[in-house]
C-alpha cells in the first residue's frame, strides 16, 4: 500500500522512515494530484501557520478535504491534528485555514512555547490491546495543541492530567469554558473518529511504531475495499518477540 507523508514542512522524513520501518511505501505529497495514488495520509507536526499558507499556495486544500470525504485513513500529528479539526482556537491574528471532518475543538499552542516542550508518559490502553507492548507510550509534546472538547462520535485514546488554573490561563470563551468543566483535570491528547486519526504529541520522534501500524490498519467499515492487514511478525518491527531496535536517531 502507498501511503503519501504531506511535505510541505514539519517532521515529514520521520514518518517517512517509520513507514520504512514497517515495509510501507511513503511517497511525499505536495501537490493535489499526488493524493491520487495513495490509499492514506499523514499530515505530520510543524509549523500550522506556515504549512497553512504553503498548503494554500499549492492549492491543496480542496483536494485535502475531498481525501477526508472519501473515508480514507487520515491522520494528523500535532499541527496536522489542528488541520483536521473542525474548530481551532488560541490562533494567531487572521486565524488560518482548516481541512476540518474531526468533530473536536483544538487550541492551538495549549501547552506553551517551544521552551515548554516536554516528554511524558502517556496511558494508552487501546493502542495496546491492538498492537501489544506496554500499556503506556512516550509522547513528545512539542509546542503542543491539546483538544478540548470532543464530539459523541470521537473516540478518546489518551487523555493528560492539567491542573485547571492551567486550563482557565489558556481558554477563556464560553465553549471553552464548558469543556474546562467537563474536562475533569484533564485535555485529550490522542483520538479517532471513523478514517481520521488525531495525536497531540510526535509518536515518530520515538522508537515506538505502534501508532503507525494502528493507523495503517484503520478502514472505513462501509467501504468494500479494506486496507491489507499488517504484519507484525516482520522482523522489522521494533517489538517482535520483544526486541526492540534502534535505528532512528530517538528520543527515549
Amino acid at each position: 500500500m502507498a501511503v503519501g507523508v504531506l511535505a510541505l514542512q514539519g517532521s515529514f522524513n520521520e514518518h517517512m522512515a517509520a513507514l520504512r520501518r514497517l515495509g510501507v511505501t511513503g511517497v511525499e505529497v505536495r501537490k493535489p494530484s499526488q493524493l491520487e495514488s495513495i490509499e492514506a495520509l499523514i499530515i505530520p507536526g510543524g509549523e500550522s501557520t506556515t504549512m497553512a499558507k504553503l498548503a494554500h499556495y499549492h492549492n491543496l486544500f480542496p483536494a485535502l478535504r475531498d481525501f477526508v470525504s472519501l473515508g480514507k485513513p487520515v491522520w494528523g500529528t500535532c499541527a496536522g491534528l489542528i488541520f483536521l479539526a473542525n474548530k481551532a482556537t488560541g490562533q494567531k491574528l487572521g486565524g488560518q485555514e482548516l481541512i476540518g471532518g474531526l468533530d473536536c475543538t483544538v487550541h492551538r499552542n495549549f501547552f506553551g512555547s517551544q521552551i515548554q516542550s516536554f516528554e511524558t508518559e502517556l496511558v494508552v490502553p487501546k493502542l495496546a490491546e491492538q498492537e501489544g507492548g506496554s500499556d503506556t507510550c512516550r509522547g513528545v509534546f512539542i509546542r503542543a495543541p491539546a483538544i478540548l472538547k470532543a464530539g459523541p462520535d470521537v473516540e478518546v485514546l489518551a487523555d493528560y492530567a492539567v491542573p485547571l488554573d492551567k486550563l482557565r490561563s489558556v481558554v477563556s470563551d464560553a465553549e471553552a469554558e464548558e469543556a474546562i468543566a467537563d474536562s475533569q483535570g484533564k485535555v485529550i491528547v490522542a483520538v479517532r473518529q471513523g478514517n481520521i486519526l488525531g495525536t497531540a504529541f510526535h509518536p515518530e520522534l520515538t522508537s515506538d511504531i505502534r501508532w503507525h501500524s494502528y493507523f495503517l490498519k484503520m478502514r472505513k467499515a462501509s467501504d468494500e475495499t479494506s486496507l491489507e492487514c499488517l504484519d507484525l511478525s516482520n522482523q522489522n518491527s521494533c517489538y517482535h518477540l520483544g526486541r526492540r531496535t534502534f535505528d532512528l536517531p530517538i528520543f527515549e
